[in-house]
């Protein structure tokens, strides 16, 4: 296979031509996740993946919790359908947590700064309230947790990956923050080895063909427990080496057809630009 079958493939798997999804959530869903630390971008990102849509349509799915923005891996912001918030955040915030410590020591981020405001937060936002972020860094301040020099971000950072709290819908330009157990469904977390193998299969699904290094950089994962989650989804993969790469994708998705259009406009941080190692 050629450079450019990789990148037709790519293409099509990714949603961008051929195979739009029909809801904001489909398209999401088909990715994984979605990069979403630029909002307005990710708005796009998943519009162009979708069709028919707007930017309304993607808001909507947002404020109709189809769609959730939160941080459930690589310490970073993504799209991610409801069901899948709670094992992502379970199996891979950990070890981004704990890669923060010494940035929380940096900025006098103790266990007690955390607890507090875990409190502050958590009775401020019950029986579905929001605060746009800056009202949350004010509430902290108001109880003695400087917010300054990034810390409210940090702290915020830190309490949406320990799942207390994850982004709801924009007031005016603003984004809010809201009560995750009031905002996402309670769902069944699957074992871990099962969660992980459904991760690459995602992966490999919506971004392929793709690499085990290409994995690695995506999920956030070490390389041992990669290596283990593509091995068990291996049999519902076709792999090939292109270079002196192997590349991997799902057996369902190999398919040329579709309209490939020369030129595509995509926003900062896309899948396609951020996906890949």
């Amino acid at each position: 296979m050629t450079s450019r079958d990789i990148v037709r493939y790519r293409t099509v798997n990714q949603r961008i031509a051929a195979t739009q999804s029909p809801k904001p959530e489909d398209a999401v869903f088909a990715l994984g996740a979605v990069q979403a630390q630029d909002y307005k971008g990710a708005l796009w990102a998943v519009g162009l993946r979708t069709r028919g849509a707007t930017e309304e349509t993607v808001e909507r799915a947002i404020a109709d919790r189809t769609i959730v923005r939160t941080w459930p891996m690589r310490g970073t912001l993504h799209f991610v359908v409801p069901r899948d918030v709670r094992w992502m955040l379970k199996y891979l915030a950990p070890r981004m947590i704990a890669r923060g410590a010494l940035r929380r020591r940096q900025l006098h981020i103790d266990d007690e700064t955390l607890r507090r405001s875990r409190i502050v937060l958590v009775r401020a936002l019950r029986d579905g309230k929001r605060l746009t972020r800056e009202a949350a860094f004010g509430l902290l301040e108001k109880h003695s947790i400087p917010c300054g020099s990034q810390r409210g971000i940090h702290i915020v950072w830190q309490l949406a990956q320990e799942g207390y709290i994850c982004f709801g819908p924009r007031e005016e330009k603003q984004p809010t923050v809201v009560l995750l157990d009031d905002w996402v469904p309670m769902t069944n977390i699957p074992y871990r080895d099962e969660a992980l193998g459904t991760l690459a299969l995602r992966y490999f699904t919506g971004h392929g063909p793709a690499t085990l290094k290409d994995f690695v950089w995506w999920s956030g994962l070490p390389v041992s427990d990669a290596r283990d989650a593509l091995e068990s989804i291996k049999s519902k993969l076709n792999g090939f080496i292109s270079g002196k790469a192997t590349y991997w994708m799902h057996e369902g998705r190999l398919t040329k057809g579709g309209i490939f259009p020369k030129v595509v406009l995509l926003p900062p941080f896309d899948e396609y630009l951020v996906g890949y190692n």
